[in-house]
């Protein structure tokens, strides 16, 4: 079987990974490159964490995204590693539902929990200022992905190993019987099935069927830099973080870019092809009067990076996987949560058939489930 994939982004890859895996050949088809600087893809890091209130279902998958993301910088990283083990600390303030939930559902799942008081998490971290916060939940396990080289590393190992590339923009296929999808320069790409992975494009590629379901949006993430020669800000000693009162997440210093600051918030619409990546400075402040709060030693700190991202945000914020009409694609939700879609791939044979605990179909959609405490750390 050949199978085309669109897109080259986390999804795009790990699900040519895994077809490739099972013997089929597989064409990769993206218009900008992977994990280049439009897609959600891009930025140089990503946090990995397991809990997600009560919805053990994506507990459960990232625990599984862990370990493909650990074999995975085992067998391709070079000098510098693709996983960092940093851990991932959860601030939380008063009683908070949703990060009792969290609790429960990673103690019932048996995964790697600390529970820290504020005094704790001061002499565990000190970087932290906690005032405001009552109660921290430490996953140990976790970390963040360096999200760029992942995604590149694994589309040259996916070349190496009989995965063809292909360079352009697919135009949306107008035929019931899809045979081959067109390229914006003309070529032709022929395969029997056809995957979209193509994030914030899926709107515009199916224009019909996904504009008002998948709305890509502007995130802005600051990254800060650090005094010289200190240590105390680098994954070895500072751990990627949530700061849920505040809607704040970052990761310490990695491949010395500095201390990442991210608002988790949806933020206005945003076209992935025409729209500059200049951030704004109302993020820009926001990101440095958290900083200058919470972790004091970076008061002042210049700002080194920045980077817009885009999130692919559905009305539940869950993940949008189904099959169009007449084809199959898919929608994504945040890049920890990839290992849903590789795994679905080694398992399935198509058409696709997806357990609903997982899937919301087109008209499942419904607003009202909207999760209120709903982090997507994506950016």
């Amino acid at each position: 079987m050949h199978v085309v994939v669109v897109g080259a982004g986390v999804f795009g890859t790990w699900t040519a990974h895994h077809l490739r895996t099972r013997g089929a050949h597989v064409t990769l088809v993206d218009a900008y490159g992977p994990a280049n600087p439009r897609s959600s893809s891009g930025d140089e890091t990503r946090i990995v964490r397991c809990g997600y209130g009560p919805d053990g279902i994506y507990s459960e998958l990232a625990r599984r995204s862990l370990e493909q993301w650990r074999a995975l910088s085992d067998r391709l990283q070079g000098q510098e590693p693709l996983w960092h083990p940093a851990g991932v600390l959860w601030m939380a303030a008063g009683t908070d539902s949703y990060t009792s939930a969290t609790q429960d559902t990673l103690q019932r799942l048996g995964m790697p929990l600390e529970i820290f008081t504020t005094a704790e998490v001061r002499r565990r971290f000190p970087q932290f200022d906690t005032d405001g916060i009552d109660v921290a939940l430490f996953e140990r396990d976790c970390g963040v992905v360096a999200a760029r080289r992942a995604v590149r590393a694994l589309a040259v190992d996916l070349e190496a190993r009989g995965v063809v590339r292909v360079s352009g923009r697919v135009e949306a296929p107008e035929m019931r019987e899809v045979r081959s999808l067109r390229t914006s320069g003309g070529a032709e790409v022929a395969g029997d099935r056809f995957v979209f992975a193509c994030g914030a494009w899926l709107p515009t590629v199916f224009d019909d069927v996904l504009r008002n379901r998948i709305r890509p949006t502007r995130q802005v993430v600051t990254y800060f830099g650090t005094p010289p020669g200190d240590q105390r800000f680098t994954a070895g000693q500072m751990p990627a973080w949530i700061d849920f009162p505040s809607g704040i997440y970052g990761t310490p210093d990695i491949d010395g870019r500095g201390v990442k600051v991210g608002i988790d918030e949806h933020g206005g619409p945003f076209d992935p092809d025409r729209d500059d990546r200049i951030p704004d400075q109302a993020s820009l402040s926001r990101a440095r009067e958290w900083l200058s709060r919470r972790v004091p030693a970076l008061a002042g700190a210049p700002i080194v990076e920045t980077r817009v991202c885009a999130y692919e945000n559905t009305e539940t914020g869950d993940f949008l996987v189904d099959r169009h009409p007449d084809l199959a694609f898919f929608g994504r939700k945040d890049i920890q949560q990839l290992t849903l879609i590789r795994r679905m791939v080694r398992d399935l044979d198509w058409p696709v058939e997806i357990v609903d605990v997982i899937v919301q179909r087109f008209d499942a959609l419904d607003p009202d489930r909207r999760r209120r405490h709903d982090l997507n750390i994506s950016a």
